[in-house]
């Protein structure tokens, strides 16, 4: 088929969509395609023989031409998941560019917000458009869009005076701002990469051979890539002054010479110098009026000598008010005292001084966070005679900075620590009683029928119990104890520094236990009534264990489970009857083995699917139907797998399948074109032979990795992380992607996402099982969106159950969806006969 293309691509010319975009394509006096793209589309037509049919169309009609197939290729379109949707790319970016806000000189823009109430012109149909209407809608602003057919329309828009602001990219952006006496604004958004692109499903070979060519021409810097881009540039910048300016200058100044003699010589070069300092200093001024930064002088007696725009604006005052003012004006007395210290060792030792501040206005007394340099000025002999400052407002980055950490280590709702937190702590707790001798306790408590409560008051009302649940447990906190919250009602307190004696520690754990067991069986008040609402606590000492944080949580969760058998209202210490259960589960983990030796597993598969609910991949999930113990819950045995060496196995049992799944998909054309993501436990992931063993199998199979999908979870971040990143990275070169899975638990540290080779975001389902009745579930999964749009990355949403939930999640801006609403996981036999029979549109 590809042979019988080729040989039509010679006979048959490639129509070609060409717009009004200079310089990175213009049609030129021949109506040929011009410009950047036009350029590089010629060179590879010439070198490939094709024949080039140029069709002059409107930026939003040649898109539309384009996804109907009346034009074969178009140049300059920027790549969005939407148009990936309609369009087919290739993989090398032709040019890469950024968007910006454009205005006249007496309407000029410093930020995002000051868009409120103004009148935009934006290319109909633009990737601007879309990305700045979700943009201001984030932001809450009003915002009326004027949609125009072209940049130059955009661009006379804003010079009649029928809008207020433009939005177009750089390159033409800068030409059509010069032109027509428009200034560029400090506004820039949405870095891109431009590509060319076809129909969707068509022209593979003409994608292809654009990637070669782009992939030679930019790994050499002197091929006809870099001079076609020279050249372009050049024309843009390359101006110079009409001959009569120079003309007009030479006999001015030789009419001057001629006038005057030579002391009226000497006064105008005096003069001259005069004006030049004075404007000079003007454009300096002006240089520092447009710097987003506070920057200001002040003499040796700490008076203030200059101010800029921002300094002016902080204090609510004209420079000539300043002037001559102290700190003593304008903040409070604290700050004056720590701002005249550093002051004084800039003027009196010469330091440079650069820290953060915290400043507090006299009027409003607000703090307000500066990160700021202060040097000094000299006289030419290098006496002291002044300081200048320069401070940036980071108070909202710090904000940000603090709300991040709360959210990555604090239990959104109750504000206790989260399970990453906890396991931090257990493991300096359970460290630490190594090293004094000292007995420690890890103490599981569970609220008994919390979710009768959840059921008949409502989950505000559960939330309300939740949190005075918190702080009884604070109230219980000695001085080395920390408490946190495990899950929905399951709390955890790590008790310290108990009596070195085995004897004595447990009755302190016991005496501590009884005391909080009463505190949470006082009655709760919720919603102006009393309800009583008791707890069930299991006890495990760190002695138990021997030092093992997971060993240890294990045996207070046998021990709370033992409360609850005992009737609640009780607490349990875990002992050795506790471990006729763990005997149990070795039972299961020797079945768990014979079952992947004879492969009695099954791998079913679950549908991801896009925003209009049009299947993209499948997720492999494990079922496992035992002769004599009947269907195990994957719940009930991936933990007893993840805690031995069988993780290990079982993994390499599931990759195996699931490649061989993707090679059978791949001559199917209902499944060729879908993913499949694969669930990897962090102690598969870290053994020395995953890499090997993950490419053999998909050597043996045959199976396309670009089409799979390791999904880890944050716990794989919690120890060594930059040898995880290695090895992302190591898997990434074989094509595969990666998914973060259950994202917003609690473990990840956000500062390492944008180190991670990630191509997708799962939102855990338990704030999707919420989220149209709690309200901070709703603000962890907008932020959660943000955070990935930001990043560049994928975010899906599992455990979708209803049209309801749905539907919230595409108005948060969420684009990728996984649940039962959407179909239940099922043998891929039968999902690949409901593909061939549907349209691949699931019910949701």
């Amino acid at each position: 088929m590809l042979a019988c293309w080729v040989g039509q691509a010679d006979a048959q010319p490639l129509r070609v969509g060409v717009y009004h975009n200079p310089p990175k394509i213009l049609a030129d006096d021949q109506g040929r395609p011009g410009g950047i793209f036009g350029e590089l589309l010629a060179e590879i037509a010439r070198e490939e023989g094709w024949q080039l049919e140029p069709v002059q169309c409107q930026w939003s009609q040649c898109l539309d031409w384009l996804a109907s197939g009346r034009i074969d290729l178009m140049p300059d379109v920027a790549f969005s998941e939407e148009r990936a949707a309609r369009f087919a790319f290739h993989r090398t970016p032709a040019l890469r560019s950024w968007s910006q806000i454009y205005t006249a000189p007496d309407r000029q823009l410093t930020s995002l917000l000051e868009l409120d109430g103004k009148r935009l012109a934006v290319l109909d149909g633009s990737i601007q458009q879309q990305f700045l209407a979700q943009l201001v809608d984030n932001f809450g602003l009003v915002v009326t869009w004027l949609p125009v057919g072209s940049l130059e329309d955009a661009f006379d828009a804003v010079i009649r005076q029928r809008a207020d602001a433009v939005a177009a990219n750089h390159f033409i952006g800068n030409q059509q701002a010069l032109s027509r006496e428009l200034v560029a604004s400090p506004i820039l958004f949405q870095p891109s990469k431009l590509y060319f692109a076809t129909p969707l499903g068509r022209h593979p070979a003409v994608l292809a051979a654009i990637d070669r060519h782009l992939d030679a021409w930019q790994a050499d810097e002197g091929s006809r890539y870099f001079g076609i881009l020279a050249r372009w540039s050049a024309r843009q910048t390359d101006w110079q002054p009409p001959p009569v300016l120079w003309w007009g200058l030479a006999a001015l100044v030789s009419a001057l010479l001629l006038a005057l003699g030579f002391n009226l010589l000497l006064r105008r070069r005096v003069a001259e110098k005069t004006l030049g300092l004075q404007a000079s200093e003007a454009r300096l001024n002006t240089i520092l009026d447009s710097v987003e930064a506070y920057i200001y002088i002040k003499d040796e007696e700490l008076r203030y000598q200059y101010a800029n725009r921002k300094v002016c604006e902080l204090f609510g005052l004209s420079q000539a008010q300043i002037i001559g003012q102290r700190d003593t004006r304008f903040f409070d007395a604290d700050t004056c005292a720590r701002l005249r210290q550093n002051d004084l060792r800039v003027l009196q030792q010469g330091e440079r001084v650069a820290h953060e501040e915290v400043n507090y206005l006299s009027d409003n007394g607000e703090p307000r966070t500066y990160l700021t340099v202060k040097l000094p000025l000299r006289h030419p002999d290098g006496r002291i005679y002044a300081l200048c400052g320069i401070s940036t407002d980071i108070t909202a980055y710090r904000q940000l900075q603090d709300d991040l950490h709360h959210l990555a280590f604090y239990d959104p709702l109750t504000r206790l620590a989260n399970r990453r937190l906890l396991l931090d702590h257990l493991h300096h707790a359970l460290a630490s009683s190594h090293n004094t001798g000292y007995q420690g306790a890890l103490v599981l408590v569970d609220l008994d029928n919390f979710k009768n409560i959840n059921d008949t008051l409502g989950h505000d009302q559960g939330d309300q119990l939740l949190l005075q649940t918190a702080e009884r447990l604070r109230q219980s906190l000695a001085s080395t104890d920390t408490a946190g919250r495990l899950g929905s009602d399951e709390f955890v307190l790590i008790l310290e520094d108990l009596n070195p004696h085995a004897t004595e520690a447990v009755m302190q754990a016991r005496d501590r236990a009884g005391h909080l067991l009463e505190q949470l069986a006082r009655p709760y008040e919720l919603g102006g009534r009393h309800y009583t609402c008791s707890a069930s606590i299991g006890i495990a000492m760190f002695s138990d264990v021997q030092g093992h944080v997971e060993e240890l949580l294990k045996a207070a969760d046998l021990a709370m489970f033992a409360a609850k058998a005992d009737g609640r209202n009780t607490l349990h210490f875990f002992n050795k009857a506790m471990q006729n259960e763990v005997n149990q589960r070795s039972r299961v983990e020797a079945a768990l083995r014979q079952a992947i030796d004879h492969d009695q597993l099954e791998l079913h598969v679950q549908p991801l699917v896009d925003s209009q609910a049009c299947v993209t991949g499948m997720e492999a999930l494990l079922r496992w139907q035992h002769p004599e113990l009947g269907r195990l819950s994957p719940a009930d045995f991936i933990p007893l797998a993840e805690s031995s060496d069988l993780i290990v196995l079982l993994g390499d049992w599931v990759l195996r399948q699931a490649c061989r799944l993707l090679a059978d998909w791949a001559g199917d054309p209902a499944m060729a074109r879908l993913s499949l993501a694969v669930n990897i436990s962090p102690r598969q992931f870290r053994h020395p032979d995953f890499v090997g063993r993950l490419r053999q199998s998909l050597q043996h199979s045959g199976a396309d990795p670009t089409r799979l999908e390791l999904e880890i979870t944050e716990s794989l971040l919690i120890d060594d992380i930059e040898q995880t990143i290695a090895r992302m990275a190591q898997l990434q070169q074989l094509g595969l992607r990666f998914s973060l899975d259950d994202f917003g638990t609690g473990y990840a540290s956000l500062g390492y996402l944008k180190r991670l080779p990630l191509n997708q975001l799962k939102i855990d389902q338990s704030f999707v099982q919420d989220l149209l009745t709690d309200p901070n579930d709703e603000a962890i999964v907008g932020a959660i969106i943000a955070l990935g749009r930001s990043l560049d990355l994928r975010v899906i949403a599992e455990g979708v159950e209803t049209a309801e939930q749905a539907e919230r999640l595409r108005q948060l801006g969420c684009t990728a969806f996984q649940g039962y609403w959407f179909g239940k996981p099922a043998s891929a036999d039968h999902w690949r006969q409901w593909l061939a029979q549907s349209d691949g549109v699931a019910r949701g």
